[in-house]
């Protein structure tokens, strides 16, 4: 049976929430690679839109709510190098078990 909710297929569940409900996750769950003043827009964006929500639709006010108050994501360690592994070399047996 296929769910198709305003004239699209969505594919994830989290593409049917968002169709379902009409708001975009992301903008009450955030982006792990967005910058401290990207999240500070977006936090004031996501809660003008949360008062509009609890004049017009409690129940999906208090969704998106519960998702503000959620984990925040890993940030993307980009100061960080990684080192760079040596090669391992596996036993001439092992090689050879490989090749065949």
């Amino acid at each position: 049976m296929k769910s198709i909710v305003a004239g699209r297929e969505p594919v994830t569940a989290t593409e049917f929430v968002e169709l379902a409900l009409g708001i975009d996750l992301e903008l009450f769950t955030g982006s792990p690679t967005e910058s401290a003043m990207d999240r500070a827009a977006r936090l004031d964006v996501a809660r003008e839109v949360l008062a509009e929500l609890r004049e017009s639709d409690p129940e999906t006010a208090a969704y998106a709510e519960s998702l503000l108050r959620a984990l925040p994501l890993k940030q993307s360690r980009t100061s960080c190098r990684r080192t760079r592994r040596a090669a391992v070399r596996r036993p001439v047996h092992e090689r050879a078990a490989v090749a065949a």
